[in-house]
């Protein structure tokens, strides 16, 4: 009974956030299926943006309805525009290189996001998480330097490109939408970057779908995994803050890196491995004592 009561009040409440990390890292891994299957960024883009976008409308009709005035809803939508370019960039980076390096060079976003966040003014960054983040940045350099197939450029700078605009998106929240209903904000931020994507389809008039049964299996499973993860950051939010569901989601590239490994045959090296190790800590400690 002591044991279960301890888990309870310990393991529980994480549940949530690890749930998150875990379906954004099975996302990750499902894309690169898609994307080998024939379909492309765009397609793809759109099609998991449709299906979140019924997913926060059904989710909007339960509960206390929320309401947010044209200042809240004008800033999302924008926040909605450079979301679209976040998300555009990490998958282009997945379709180039590997899940692995693609995740990880994304996940650079916590160390930009708190040193522009000190950078502007918002948070200041102790000589710690200077230190982590060198050690991050080192840790990915060695990680990249040592691929044993050579490395696209363009896929670790569509992944750089996309931890850009996932600091752009946080210090903007961060700045300007403190206090505002984040299902509300998640709407209007995806009803904007939902038709950036659906514009840019019709204006190249592309529409390609994956090739095989498989592919478009994974293609809903991927979108339903990333709609999925919505609701839970948003639950492990409201259980732990967002100070410690950030930690969680360090998961993601975690989960990404192993099921590479098991679904898609893509095996680091050591040395790979060892770049990865340190910039998972240097992450998880900047986070700590910035």
């Amino acid at each position: 009974m002591h044991s279960w009561l301890l888990a309870s009040r310990t393991i529980f409440p994480l549940a949530p956030g690890i749930a998150a990390g875990t379906a954004l890292g099975i996302s990750d891994v499902l894309s690169k299926i898609v994307l080998a299957d024939g379909g492309d960024v765009l397609t793809m883009l759109s099609f998991r943006s449709i299906v979140g976008l019924a997913f926060v409308a059904t989710w909007l009709r339960f509960g206390p309805k929320p309401s947010a005035d044209p200042r809240v809803r004008f800033i999302a939508m924008g926040i909605g525009i450079l979301f679209a370019g976040l998300i555009f960039c990490l998958f282009k980076a997945i379709e180039a290189i590997d899940v692995p390096t693609a995740i990880l060079s994304y996940f650079t976003y916590p160390l930009l996001t708190g040193l522009s966040a000190a950078v502007v003014g918002l948070e200041p960054v102790r000589w710690k998480g200077v230190v982590c983040a060198i050690a991050a940045f080192c840790g990915l350099a060695l990680m990249i330097g040592a691929h044993p197939a050579g490395l696209a450029v363009a896929g670790v700078a569509y992944a750089l490109g996309a931890a850009c605009c996932r600091t752009g998106v946080l210090i903007a929240t961060r700045a300007y939408l403190v206090g505002a209903d984040a299902r509300l904000t998640t709407w209007y931020s995806m009803l904007s970057s939902t038709a950036v994507f659906i514009a840019v389809s019709l204006a190249k008039q592309t529409w390609n779908m994956p090739q095989t049964n498989v592919g478009v299996a994974c293609l809903v499973a991927m979108s339903l995994a990333t709609t999925v993860s919505i609701l839970f950051v948003f639950v492990s939010t409201m259980r732990i803050g967002p100070f410690r569901t950030a930690l969680i989601m360090n998961l993601e590239p975690l989960t990404a890196m192993i099921l590479s490994a098991l679904v898609l045959g893509q095996i680091i090296t050591p040395i790979q491995g060892l770049g990865s190790a340190v910039m998972l800590a240097a992450l998880v400690a900047f986070q700590l004592w910035r």
